[in-house]
C-alpha cells in the first residue's frame, strides 16, 4: 500500500468518490464531518485534497467559483486494492499465511463478533 493512503481521511475522501462519481469540495467536506461527526479543519481538509491530486489519485477541475474532484484511474485502483486487503482481513483469512485467520473463529465466537482491534 502506498503511502498516500495511510490517512483515513483520504481513505473516506476516496470512498466517497468512487460512490458519487465527482463532488464538490463543500458537499465532499460536509459529507466527510457528517460520517464523523465533527467538524474538519478547513485548511487541513483541503490540504488533504491537495496531497491526493498531486499525488495522482484525484482530478480536480473548477466549475463556476467551486472545485470539482473525481477519482483517477490510479486512485481506484488504489481504493479497490485496500477494499479487498480489508476484506481479506475482516473475512478471517490471510491466504498467505502471515497472521490472519489463525484462532480467529474461537476469538470471535467469545467476544461475539469479529475482533478488529487486531
Amino acid at each position: 500500500m502506498t503511502k498516500w493512503f495511510h490517512s483515513g481521511r483520504r481513505r473516506d475522501l476516496c470512498a466517497l468518490l468512487y460512490e458519487h462519481g465527482e463532488l464538490r469540495a463543500q458537499s465532499l467536506k460536509s459529507r466527510l464531518e457528517s460520517h464523523y461527526d465533527e467538524r474538519i479543519d478547513p485548511g487541513s481538509f483541503y490540504g488533504t485534497l491537495s496531497a491526493l491530486v498531486e499525488a495522482g489519485h484525484l482530478r480536480r477541475r473548477t466549475e463556476g467559483i467551486a472545485d470539482v474532484y473525481a477519482l483517477t484511474e490510479a486512485g481506484e485502483a488504489a481504493l479497490l486494492d485496500h477494499y479487498a486487503w480489508l476484506g481479506e482481513r475482516i473475512a478471517g483469512g490471510d491466504s498467505e499465511g502471515t497472521g490472519g485467520g489463525g484462532d480467529r473463529p474461537e476469538r470471535e465466537a467469545e467476544r461475539g463478533g469479529p475482533d478488529l482491534k487486531d
